[in-house]
């Protein structure tokens, strides 16, 4: 294998027939009308059947499962129980959240946009349990090559991209700082870099000198946080990329959307990752191939069914979990409404596929 090689052969399909097991679990808002409350100021909890409970029983502990981000009113019956507003529901619904069986994860979205401080991190771990973790997104100051008009379109390059000590000071001090022990996966999101893509070697040098100007984690205060790097660029998912990412000790964060390779090409990537020695597996399944983030919200808003399963990029995923558990790692697997219409439902239907392989 060779730097310029990228990482993706051709590999066997994953199954995209399979219907869901005649086990599975249904909460009420996948098609059972419940009667709905009103509009309250505490978010009330959805309280799980037993087949839930149940089937959270058969999944190992370091198994973290979790929504990008949480205010979505259209998930009562399934996480919450009464209609709230979106605003409250992002202030007030993460208990809620962490009292769900499958629910021991979040990601923190609203990073990407603007520096969170550290008294909304506070606010967030004092909500759930100890044992939740939160994957949190670095702000777009410094993870997007360009600063982009209102189309989305970069206008101008961003001089601040890659710089540490924005990082340090905007990003990984508050988060780790007020989640503590909850903080799971920092994550460096990269936008798509464009032009900056074509010169890989000077890309990866830059990427480089930033990783090696992170702080070193304390594993007193986070002592299950590590640091990610989510890749946009596909033509830039190289060995040459792999192995700089472990030198370092970062986590290659495998993204299952649109402009990437699906999940099952991209487990080469984790695999080589995980050569000699594995680590934590960070995961965030958020969109399907070709369909972008507008298309998807318009087609599944409320976000209250599956819309849409993908099952292959469902199996796809659990065998990357799977084997990631089986080598005493962590996995956390971040998941959107976007993928399949409801993230919650994503999540039952996923962790039903992974109880069984590994009872089996």
């Amino acid at each position: 294998m060779t730097d310029n090689l990228d990482l993706f052969g051709d590999a066997p399909a994953s199954p995209s027939t399979t219907k869901p097991a005649a086990h599975s679990v249904t909460p009420g808002a996948a098609g059972e009308p419940e009667k709905k409350k009103p509009v309250g100021k505490v978010v009330q909890p959805w309280t799980p059947d037993a087949s839930l409970v149940a089937l959270a029983s058969r999944l190992p502990s370091n198994l973290y499962f979790g929504t990008s981000s949480w205010s979505y009113p259209g998930w009562h019956g399934m996480v919450y129980d009464g209609q709230y507003t979106e605003s409250l529901l992002s202030r007030k619904g993460l208990s809620a959240c962490g009292q769900h069986p499958l629910l021991r994860a979040a990601g923190i979205d609203r990073g990407f946009y603007g520096p969170i401080p550290l008294a909304d991190y506070l606010n967030y771990a004092a909500q759930v349990p100890e044992d939740f973790r939160f994957l949190v997104k670095a702000p777009a100051s410094v993870c997007d090559a360009w600063l982009r008009g209102p189309d989305g379109a970069g206008r101008l390059p961003n001089a601040a991209f890659l710089d540490a000590e924005i990082a340090i000071r905007d990003f990984i001090v508050p988060a780790t700082g007020g989640l503590g022990q909850r903080c799971g996966p920092l994550l460096f999101q990269l936008s798509p870099l464009a032009g900056l893509a074509d010169d890989g070697p000077a890309f990866f040098a830059r990427l480089e000198t930033f990783l090696a100007a992170l702080p070193p984690l304390d594993t007193t205060q986070t002592p299950h946080a590590c640091y990610a790097v989510e890749m946009r660029d596909a033509a830039l998912l190289t060995p040459r990329y792999i192995r700089l990412l472990r030198e370092r000790g970062i986590r290659f964060c495998l993204a299952a959307r649109d402009r990437l390779p699906p999940v099952l090409r991209q487990a080469h990537a984790q695999a080589l990752m995980d050569e000699g020695t594995a680590g934590p597996l960070v995961l965030r399944w958020m969109l399907r191939e070709r369909r972008s983030y507008a298309m998807a919200e318009q087609a599944f808003a409320p976000f209250d069914k599956l819309a849409d399963e993908d099952v292959a990029t469902r199996h796809a995923i659990a065998d990357v979990v799977v084997r990631t558990l089986r080598n005493g790692q962590p996995a956390y697997v971040i998941v959107s409404n976007n993928a399949e219409g409801c993230a919650p439902l994503s999540i039952v239907r996923l962790a039903e596929v992974i109880a069984d392989r590994l009872a089996s």
